[in-house]
């Protein structure tokens, strides 16, 4: 894995380019503001905070998603990269950043895998959503859609505001959530949790709004792909194919 990352941190770094995170003071129109909410709670373990980084880095600079964010109306997306813990841990690791081409989706995949592990504790997820949605709501930006994507390995919420409370405010603010389901750990992958439907607890707890899906992944090598057809559906088409989306 960490090989992996190597060949990666060098393919960008090959990259020529001049980034800085959006100015403050600079309103853009976008088709997509997009909050990657990664989790990094406790029971997700260094590697596995590395091998969702180094996903989210490999499909943000993926040719399908250059695509999409090219077949846009205006041809550029807005993302920021935060990871949750418990209710006092919710760090950016990426701060809002326009991606309209190769460079600027290198220049964040190089910056998202410089940064150290920045957040932890027990899941408190109604706070990282409320997190995302102050987020979207002061970041001087306009996007035509506004999507939250939660990536985590479980739909349970132990500490701060309520779930349910902040997801609805969520959807009330017209920003949909999506969810990514992680299966199985980073280094040890054996499957669906016994006993626990982690992708129907998804489904029934953590995503809202029109066209709000989720996407399931199993083991390191697939976390790429299901992130590069998860951002795919959000960019391109603004909804899931249904409630669930194939692996």
């Amino acid at each position: 894995m960490m090989a992996g990352m190597a060949v990666l941190r060098t393919a960008i770094l090959g990259v020529l380019v001049s980034w800085t995170p959006l100015a403050s003071a600079q309103e853009q129109e976008v088709d997509l503001e997009l909050v990657l909410l990664a989790d990094a709670s406790s029971s997700i373990d260094n590697a596995e905070i590395l091998f969702q980084r180094q996903g989210y880095a490999t499909a943000i600079t993926h040719s399908e998603v250059l695509n999409a964010i090219a077949g846009g109306l205006l041809q550029r997306i807005a993302v920021t990269y935060v990871e949750w813990g418990d209710q006092t841990s919710q760090e950016v690791v990426v701060p809002w950043t326009i991606i309209d081409g190769p460079g600027s989706a290198a220049a964040f995949a190089e910056a998202l895998l410089a940064q150290p592990r920045l957040a932890y504790g027990r899941n408190a997820i109604g706070s990282a959503i409320r997190k995302a949605r102050e987020l979207i709501e002061t970041n001087d930006i306009r996007g035509l859609r506004k999507v939250i994507d939660l990536s985590a390995d479980s739909a349970n919420s132990w500490n701060g505001p309520p779930l349910s409370t902040m997801r609805h405010e969520a959807d009330r603010a017209g920003i949909v959530i999506n969810g990514l389901a992680i299966l199985c750990r980073a280094d040890a992958c054996s499957g669906r949790p016994v006993g626990y439907d982690l992708e129907g607890a998804f489904a029934d707890r953590i995503i809202i709004g029109p066209g709000s899906f989720v996407v399931t992944v199993d083991g390191e090598t697939s976390f790429a792909d299901a992130v590069r057809r998860k951002l795919v559906l959000e960019i391109a088409i603004g909804e899931g194919a249904g409630r669930t989306v194939p692996r």
